[in-house]
């Protein structure tokens, strides 16, 4: 006699074991920052069979055609299928669609602290600025560090609003990804907060080789510095704010800002 469907074993539910979390972590890096961090050692293993990364040169946000509004519209495109990732995170997150509001709340991914998530995040932004900045003059000064121009784009009324939608992908893509879902899922498959800590700050560095030396280390330290404000504060919002700065500024430029 078979047994009724209503007391037959139940499969483990949907991402609970470390199987399912591994699987997660592999298909959200594979579709996101993991695909950069293999391109980027790529990159800079190509960079020092050419020669010293001091005569390298890196561009962010580079042109995708020579034709203005096609440009427009594929750096729209770009950046929208780029986020793609980061609602993929968060539903894993949830665990179902209707729960993304709550998930958000949980990691701090909303407004209900405005002041206190744009005050720590301004703090953030200057103390890494000035930290990048100096770590960038020192990696160039030693070669150990491309020349970075962080924007190819010519000169358009759009310019400017896609450059700042630029800095806020980036901004979402790095802080819910590595900070929000890794630290989740690594800590969920039993690893302690210190390796946790260290690998999520090395993957963070490990997609910036591509611009050399000097922008891996500075990415470290600001990895480990996020994580463990995140797990302090339980808010991904000031690292967010902190990190859409930091590329606001990098990518427009100090001229520009000034007018």
């Amino acid at each position: 006699m078979s047994t009724p469907a209503h007391l037959a074993p139940r499969p483990p539910a949907f991402g609970s074991t470390r199987a399912d979390l591994w699987m997660q972590v592999v298909l959200v890096l594979g579709v996101s920052l993991g695909a950069s961090a293999l391109y980027a050692v790529l990159s800079l293993a190509e960079q020092l069979a050419r020669g010293p990364l001091s005569e390298a040169q890196a561009t962010m946000n580079p042109p995708l055609s020579p034709q203005p509004l096609l440009d427009l519209l594929r750096q729209l495109t770009g950046i929208g299928l780029d986020l793609v990732p980061v609602l993929l995170a968060l539903y894993l997150l949830a665990g179902s669609a209707g729960a993304l509001g709550t998930v958000r709340r949980r990691i701090g991914l909303d407004a209900r602290m405005p002041v206190p998530d744009l005050g720590l995040g301004t703090v953030l932004f200057l103390v890494m600025g000035l930290g990048t900045l100096a770590l960038y003059a020192a990696g160039r000064a030693l070669g150990l560090t491309a020349q970075v121009t962080t924007s190819g784009l010519a000169e358009h009324w759009w310019t400017v609003p896609v450059l700042l939608l630029s800095a806020l992908r980036h901004a979402l893509v790095e802080e819910v990804v590595v900070v929000a879902f890794l630290t989740d899922r690594l800590t969920r498959i039993g690893w302690r907060w210190p390796v946790v800590l260290a690998v999520t700050a090395l993957f963070r560095g490990s997609y910036h080789l591509y611009q050399g030396i000097g922008p891996f280390l500075g990415n470290v330290v600001m990895g480990l510095v996020f994580a463990e404000l995140y797990r302090r504060t339980g808010r991904v919002m000031p690292l967010v704010v902190a990190h859409f700065l930091l590329d606001a500024v990098g990518f427009l430029g100090v001229g520009r800002l000034l007018g």
